[in-house]
């Protein structure tokens, strides 16, 4: 599958485009518990979970690439604990 932050495949049309796809996170922090290294290796893992959600979203759409993707973050709680990632795409038939 091809995965661009743009809107558009070098020298390739599309076809249909079939939808937006999404996928979500959400992960809890408490930094008096956690080690700054294990906090950051648990957001890499949001940031690859959130990824292959999207991925899955759009395999059932039957895609051949996913365009326009965006990440978003927002980090909400009392002392910003919680952090929400959110990655979205238009999935899209290629010629």
């Amino acid at each position: 599958m091809i995965s661009r932050p743009t809107i558009s495949v070098e020298e390739r049309s599309f076809s249909s485009y079939l939808g937006v796809c999404a996928g979500e996170a959400v992960v809890g922090s408490n930094i008096v518990r956690d080690e700054v290294s294990d906090r950051f290796g648990r957001y890499e893992k949001v940031l690859r979970s959130t990824r292959e959600g999207t991925a899955e979203a759009t395999a059932e759409l039957g895609e051949d690439a996913i365009i326009g993707i965006a990440l978003d973050h927002e980090v909400v709680g009392d002392g910003g604990v919680i952090l929400m990632v959110i990655d979205s795409g238009a999935a899209v038939k290629l010629a």
